[in-house]
């Protein structure tokens, strides 16, 4: 009889310790990270523990569709806003962002750009009393129960302005989503050389899936399960290339493509990741 109730309360205590497993972090919180469909462009959402994040808006022509997104999901504060880099397809819809919602900082590379658009997100971040703050590899804050860290660009000067791109990481648990912005093998060869650890659960993969971007080396480093690509559907560059594809594949990522899946949310509980799209 012993026996069996000991076998009974083994049973019981593993079943109570699957239950917290699956689990949130905090008592069931969990980050979510929405990458946006804005076609041939990139755009993505975070939240965690209340907090929020949004990485890059688009070109301006989806400024409207930034602004209806973070309406939909009822956020009316952006703790953080990162620029990757002033390419428009990458600033223009931050402005629609930050007509919705009250930032409290935002993050831009040192390397600016002339343009409309760029000049618009200066504009909007000035209007809301802030200055554009540049962060250096290394830098770090928490987002509810996660980490951010900055881990390039590390040097700006003299390059091609998809190689200043912001790159960072996300931590959250046993996960991570790392976000490479435009960044090139240049780029990557110099977050390499840092020692940056880059390990990722989930890969933003750089330049919508341009050969020029996500070389074998830096692809090794970071393994990731997910891939995700922002794209447009029937884009000219040939975005994203076979090459790039191949590459995913032989590291064993799962592709997810907004040309093909629309809106990609991913939540993590700090050890699984769920994935649901709108197509």
């Amino acid at each position: 009889m012993k026996k069996i109730l000991s076998i009974i309360t083994a049973a019981v205590m593993s079943l109570g310790l699957c239950a917290c497993g699956s689990a949130g972090l905090n008592g069931g919180s969990q980050l979510e990270v929405h990458y946006i469909d804005v076609g041939q462009a990139d755009s993505a959402l975070v939240i965690c523990g209340g907090e929020t994040m949004m990485i890059d808006g688009g070109n301006v022509a989806d400024s409207d569709v930034v602004a209806a997104y973070l309406k939909k999901q009822d956020i009316s504060t952006l703790d953080y806003v990162v620029c990757s880099h002033a390419h428009e397809d990458h600033v223009g819809g931050l402005s629609g962002a930050l007509s919705v919602t009250e930032a409290k900082h935002v993050y831009a590379p040192e390397t600016e750009a002339t343009s409309k658009a760029y000049t618009n997100f200066k504009k909007k971040v000035s209007e809301q009393g802030l200055e554009i703050e540049h962060p250096q590899a290394g830098d770090s804050f928490s987002l509810g129960g996660g980490t951010v860290e900055f881990l390039g660009p590390i040097d700006e000067d003299g390059k091609d302005m998809n190689s200043t791109s912001i790159v960072l990481k996300i931590t959250y648990g046993e996960t991570s989503f790392l976000f490479t912005g435009d960044a090139e093998r240049d780029e990557e060869e110099e977050i390499l050389d840092s020692g940056a650890d880059l390990k990722s659960t989930v890969l933003k993969v750089g330049h919508h899936g341009s050969d020029t971007s996500t070389s074998y080396p830096f692809l090794r480093e970071i393994m990731p399960q997910y891939a995700v690509i922002s794209v447009g559907k029937d884009n000219s560059y040939g975005h994203p290339t076979d090459d790039t594809l191949s590459r995913l594949e032989d590291a064993g990522a799962q592709i997810y493509r907004t040309d093909l899946n629309g809106d990609i949310v991913m939540k993590s509980d700090g050890k699984n990741i769920t994935v649901t799209t709108s197509k």
